[in-house]
């Protein structure tokens, strides 16, 4: 360890996209021999004391069970308003009387730097999606704030702010514009990357260990190429589309197909299942894009930084929010196709899977982005700018 044992607080929230980008950080932080206290919902406890550190615990309001979020983008962020503002008086009864060092905080965890603010300590943020560049707020925010709602929303935020002891009071740099942030993700990911400030931001990229607790995968001895199908953990509902999967991929000659359906579809919906597939409700994700050769996805972050990480041509079928432009950005830095899902027929997938597989540039542009993304530096080097922060 570098330097003296500190109190590092970590504040996020219970959605699981949230909480896996940060968690090795959080790790190989305990491993340096810092305190780490995690405040976040009891349903994440496993996940939180896995890495060593004290769960603080508060109840979230956030619809992360049964994935029930509103549809109006304002009443969305309404819902994070509504779980910070209820969340600060937890963390103000644990941290008033024993105040962290630093505090290290989720994109979605405002009441972390409202806390740190007013205790006059550091904070740094742990991104797991783009973050704001230069001209952020007059390309993108702004629009927002044009829709029915917004006024009475940046109303009730800014009074939240200026009655909780908040230092910074202007909403749009709250929200928007951290004191210091690191960006898990690759930064091939992130739109206007030139336009990002490097004093504040440094993409670290996808933080990655041993994930020990989640099992391996082994392919069976006569699994030739290797497919993984997964729409994450949120957007899992979908019996159609793997229906249509079974039938692209389902015994195609030289391919092993490995099917992740979630929780809520039953395999007995899926109709027979061909001999080259194997279905599960989740499977040790990472584990099987080290051995896989593409990978259909739903574009989330987390899923986009897996696959470029560990160079996998990707099909990509968006579900929602910034799944959109995510596919979008994989198909400019040439490593995926997208297909949406009223598109993603059985000769479409089909098609997609053979003409990305058999393509030589997707090969190189893969093998590039995969030895870029590696190059950031993941969770040593997120480990080593914490610490950078404490001193």
């Amino acid at each position: 360890m570098s330097r003296r044992p500190a109190h590092i607080a970590m504040v996020g929230v219970p959605a699981i996209s949230h909480i896996l980008p940060s968690l090795e950080v959080v790790r190989e932080l305990v491993a340096r021999g810092h305190r780490v206290t995690y405040a976040n919902d009891p349903t994440v406890a496993d996940l939180v004391t896995s890495t060593g550190a004290e769960l603080v615990p508060y109840t979230s309001t956030l619809p992360v069970a049964d994935h029930d979020w509103p549809d109006d983008p304002i009443a969305a962020m309404g819902v994070f308003l509504d779980d910070n503002i209820a969340a600060l008086p937890r963390l103000r009864a644990v941290y008033d009387t024993d105040p962290a060092d630093l505090y290290l905080y989720d994109i979605g965890s405002y009441a972390a730097r409202v806390l740190a603010e007013a205790q006059r300590r550091p904070t740094v943020q742990l991104s797991p999606s783009m973050v704001a560049w230069d001209g952020y707020e007059r390309e993108v925010a702004a629009q927002l704030w044009q829709l029915p709602g917004a006024d009475a929303y940046r109303a009730r935020f800014a009074a939240w702010l200026a009655g909780n002891g908040a230092v910074t009071t202007d909403l749009d740099t709250f929200s928007g514009r951290p004191a210091r942030a690191l960006a898990l993700i690759p930064r091939a990911m992130q739109p206007y990357a030139d336009q990002v400030d490097p004093a504040v931001v440094t993409f670290v990229g996808p933080c990655f260990g041993k994930r020990a607790d989640q099992g391996d995968w082994t392919a069976p001895a006569d699994a030739g190429r290797v497919l993984l199908v997964s729409l994450g953990s949120a957007f899992t509902r979908q019996p159609e589309f793997y229906r249509q999967c079974l039938a692209a991929f389902g015994d195609l000659p030289g391919w092993h197909v490995v099917l992740q359906i979630g929780k809520h579809t039953d395999p007995a919906e899926l109709g027979p299942i061909p001999g080259n597939v194997e279905v599960h409700p989740w499977v040790p994700q990472l584990a099987i894009l080290e051995r896989a050769d593409a990978f259909v996805t739903h574009a989330g972050m987390g899923g986009s930084s897996e696959g470029l990480f560990t160079g996998t041509p990707m099909i990509a079928v968006p579900q929602a929010v910034d799944q959109f432009g995510n596919a979008d950005r994989l198909v400019e830095l040439g490593v995926a196709r997208r297909i949406d899902t009223a598109d993603a027929t059985a000769d479409t997938l089909r098609a997609a899977l053979l003409a990305l597989t058999g393509d030589n540039e997707v090969a190189r542009r893969c093998a590039t982005l995969a030895a870029a993304a590696r190059a950031e530096g993941g969770t040593a080097r997120a480990a080593d700018l914490v610490e950078e922060m404490l001193g």
